[in-house]
């Protein structure tokens, strides 16, 4: 049994394992390709959510002026009715007359706003037909 400790002692003298700055160096690398790997999946994280928003405020835009242009034309209006928005989301309408014109035709402005941020603005035309 002596003699077989010998040999394993001799045999492990011989071998050199990790170093302190090896492990070090090891693990601070490992930490750095962590780090951007989270900044990515929230950077990533972030701009999906951005789409997600802009997706809906052109959607609502585009159903408030499909519902406007549906809506018995008043000459007199400031405003038209709302069609109902997402929580958090809020849609404005104003009208306009355009100078020097018929009174046949409005200028109207849809404004999508979240949080009571602006997120999205449109503008477009009413014509009495």
């Amino acid at each position: 049994m002596r003699q077989w400790l010998r040999r394993v002692k001799v045999w492990l003298q011989g071998e050199s394992g990790l170093g302190i700055v090896d492990s070090l160096a090891a693990v601070a690398i490992l930490g750095a390709a962590v780090v951007a790997f989270i900044i990515a999946l929230s950077t990533g994280s972030l701009a999906v959510r951005e789409v997600d928003q802009e997706t809906i405020a052109q959607s609502l835009v585009r159903t408030q002026l499909e519902y406007i242009k549906g809506y018995p034309y008043d000459p007199a209006a400031t405003t038209y009715p709302t069609v109902e928005a997402p929580e958090d989301y809020t849609i404005s309408v104003d009208v306009s007359p355009i100078p020097d014109t018929d009174t046949d035709i409005q200028k109207i402005t849809v404004t999508i706003s979240r949080d009571r941020e602006e997120i999205l603005i449109v503008e477009d035309y009413k014509v009495n037909r």
